[in-house]
């Protein structure tokens, strides 16, 4: 496990989410670690390269917190981005391209196929990381998108409802939970 690359990236991260320049503020570095713990969950469910997962993980969003501008496209942008760090980190070549793979086919709202147990785990981690950052939801929500508390709980819980229906059918078993749970905090 290359621990000197996954201890680089999360302070990278770190860093890149404490700018003024990053439009999605630190709730998206919570967001972006949800995602690291959630990919390890699964890798060791799946049996997959945990490693990969986890650094994709920590990259799946790199390009939108570097430039909002980057946003639509951030999942191409992302892995070009990636590949740079890793290159600089001197990773090998055959593992950048495993996770420039799941960094590219991360998104759900963007139908890819999954031609790996790593990118469905860094895809449904990255979808269920919004149960476990329910506050920045609720900041986006009535902070930034200045809702009343009806239209509040309707957005989040419809984006909570989208984020679990992307989950492949393994991960909506594992997590229903946790969605349900959530789901029925928000129905109160």
């Amino acid at each position: 496990m290359r621990t000197d690359i996954l201890d680089y990236l999360q302070q990278d991260v770190y860093s890149r989410c404490t700018k003024p320049t990053n439009r999605f503020g630190m709730g998206c570095y919570y967001h972006i670690e949800a995602v690291v713990k959630n990919g390890e969950l699964l890798a060791e469910k799946y049996g997959a390269d945990k490693e990969i997962v986890m650094i994709a993980a920590w990259l799946h969003d790199i390009a939108s917190i570097t430039d909002y501008a980057l946003y639509e496209d951030h999942h191409i942008h992302g892995a070009d981005i990636a590949y740079d760090l890793l290159t600089e980190l001197s990773y090998e070549q055959d593992k950048i391209e495993l996770v420039q793979k799941c960094i590219k086919n991360h998104r759900g709202s963007k139908k890819t196929d999954k031609n790996s147990v790593e990118e469905l785990c860094v895809a449904d981690a990255d979808a269920i990381s919004h149960f476990d950052s329910l506050p920045s939801l609720l900041y986006l929500a009535y902070k930034e998108r200045d809702m009343d508390i009806e239209k509040g709980i309707e957005f989040v819980k419809g984006k909570l409802e989208r984020s679990f229906n992307k989950l492949s059918p393994e991960s909506k078993a594992y997590y229903k939970n946790k969605y349900q749970q959530v789901m029925s905090v928000l129905n109160q």
